[in-house]
């Protein structure tokens, strides 16, 4: 049974009265986000062979939730869900085909400045606002420097980190992501239309003349050449790094960058320590390609991969021990998790494996079985939450918004549909069960999944109405468009959709029947009205992740650095 609003309410009250009875003021937070995280790469949710004793630590003295779902497998939906508190189709956050996020950082979509973030918000309460790290959320609109999706536009006072994400051409020796673009032509059709073109001049019922052949060979290599260029010109495009709306490093050196990046969170949490804030940390690691600093370089077991992760720990550490040192700790609700799952089919050029683990869980990045969106979820603030308490209720990164803003004193938008839900009264014990009745899971702009937690039953349904194409057939990834995508002809739709109950087989491994499981179409029957429900609630928005919006446009493109601007000449000066 919930609590009534005006009981919730006076909770509320009671717990920022306790919290902030010695500081008097409002708890600060502070977020951290590692990219392409698995949920099996962390010791404290079950992993024996990596160390993370700090992020281990930080679980032990909170709350880990087990079941904490990411409302998308991409990064760039993911993180406006989670900035937003709602599903990323309410913001046209979503792509309709297969390039489901920003590649360049000259293109014009990005998060609408309409969207409420939950920096907006709290700024309106007097909170210091900062974003340290990778942002993947747009840029500019109609020029060079309008800066219309900088974090700056949306909320937070403060930013230093890249716009994009790191990706291979980042990182020297590490091969270019536009390699993997054979994925997204057409060759079929392209087969099929010069061959019927062929066919048709054999016949004779068209003319094909020496000088059209030699027209399209001239244009092939043209094609070729920009292509040659562009891959040439891509790391100065797009590796940058800026501090504010000033670009002062381009391109980044990678190597050291999360060393660099904790100590501008360390520094912004010692210039706000008087004053209610909000950090948003956001790991460029341990996205491809992957680095790691000298000092961790070669101390796991699992290869460079590894390596990264064991920084992003130390890294966690760092943050923690200045809360601690700045007696800030008992008076900041600490948020740790990753933006989706692993991605499985990151193979480097010369071979080695550097994508993260599952554990348990079928699948990885870019995909709704659960490998691609179970993602850590661990919730620290002393005296406030209880320690070592383990939740395995649906929970969402969307659900961090309202939590925020009912903490902070702020109202929550009440103009537009708000999908997370306040996680205090099931973190603190308050109630038992998640308010996430049904959880609607999209592969782009495509509703893949949807998970149902009936009332008063522990069962877990989940149906699948379509499921991507693994490669090779035995595995659970697509290695041969290096990322699964969500439209035809690369998917298998089902009817009747697939359905498993996660409470006994989590893994997803065998898909019930209605011979196997007598509620079946019961089940299904209550989904797609939930379905139908939802479908209502959505309103036509513009698609910010289009083609035309995702294209690199020239005069967009931000620049430059100078070598007096450069931020290591800066750092070792």
């Amino acid at each position: 049974m919930k609590p009534l609003p005006w009981i919730r309410c006076t909770l509320g009250l009671l717990l920022l009265c306790t919290a902030g009875a010695d500081s008097g003021r409002k708890p600060n937070f502070v977020f951290m986000m590692v990219d392409d995280l698995g949920i099996g790469d962390l010791g404290c949710y079950g992993n024996t062979t990596l160390r993370t004793p700090n992020v281990d630590r930080l679980a032990l003295e909170g709350v880990k939730l087990t079941q904490h779902i990411a409302a998308a497998p991409l990064c760039t939906p993911s993180r406006a869900a989670f900035l937003t508190g709602r599903y990323p189709i309410r913001s046209g956050m979503v792509a309709h085909g297969r390039m489901g996020v920003f590649l360049f950082s000259a293109s014009s979509g990005g998060l609408p400045q309409e969207e409420i973030t939950f920096a907006k918000a709290v700024k309106e309460q007097g909170y210091s606002t900062a974003v340290i790290g990778k942002w993947h959320l747009g840029l500019n609109c109609e020029d060079s420097a309008d800066h219309c999706h900088h974090p700056n536009s949306l909320g937070f006072d403060y930013f230093y980190g890249t716009i994009m994400t790191h990706l291979r051409d980042c990182q020297p020796g590490h091969g270019s992501v536009l390699y993997f673009v054979h994925a997204y032509i057409p060759y079929k059709a392209l087969s099929i239309g010069l061959v019927s073109l062929a066919l048709l001049h054999i016949r004779g019922m068209i003319t094909v003349t020496r000088r059209v052949v030699f027209g399209f060979l001239v244009l092939v290599g043209v094609v070729v050449s920009l292509f040659g260029v562009l891959v040439y010109t891509f790391p100065n495009l797009n590796c940058f790094v800026m501090r504010g709306a000033e670009i002062v490093e381009q391109p980044y050196t990678s190597e050291n960058l999360t060393q660099r990046m904790t100590s501008e969170a360390i520094e912004f949490l010692e210039r706000n320590s008087e004053r209610p804030f909000l950090l948003f940390f956001s790991f460029l690691q341990v996205h491809t390609g992957l680095f790691a600093s000298r000092l961790f370089r070669g101390r796991s077991q699992h290869g460079l991969y590894g390596d990264a992760v064991m920084e992003v720990d130390w890294s966690v550490g760092q943050i923690m021990h200045t809360l601690e040192r700045l007696n800030l700790k008992e008076n900041t609700l600490v948020y740790m998790t990753s933006d989706q799952g692993p991605h499985l089919e990151e193979i480097s050029i010369h071979g080695e494996m550097h994508g993260g683990y599952s554990g348990i869980y079928k699948a990885g990045k870019s995909t709704n079985w659960e490998g691609g969106i179970r993602i850590p979820g661990i919730l620290h603030w002393p005296g406030v939450l209880p320690a070592g308490k383990v939740i395995d209720e649906p929970t969402s990164n969307m659900d961090i918004f309202p939590t925020v803003l009912n903490l902070a004193g702020a109202s929550i938008p009440s103009d537009r549909v708000i999908d997370g839900h306040d996680l205090l009264p099931l973190l603190q014990g308050q109630v038992e069960r998640s308010e996430h009745e049904f959880m609607f899971h999209y592969c782009n702009a495509q509703l893949n999944a949807v998970r149902w937690h009936p009332p008063n039953s522990n069962a877990i349904w989940k149906a699948f109405f379509f499921t991507p194409d693994f490669y090779p057939e035995n595995s659970s990834a697509c290695f041969h468009t290096h990322i699964c995508f969500c439209i035809k002809p690369y998917v298998t739709f089902h009817d009747p959709p697939l359905l498993y109950d996660l409470s006994k087989d989590p893994s997803e491994s065998t898909p019930l029947s209605p011979d196997t499981e007598p509620q079946f179409y019961s089940v299904l029957e209550v989904i797609q009205a939930a379905v139908s429900r939802h479908a209502q609630s959505l309103k036509p928005v513009p698609v910010q992740v289009s083609p035309l919006q995702i294209v690199w446009k020239p005069w967009l493109q931000p620049c430059c650095s100078s070598l007096s601007q450069s931020e290591i000449k800066r750092i070792h000066s």
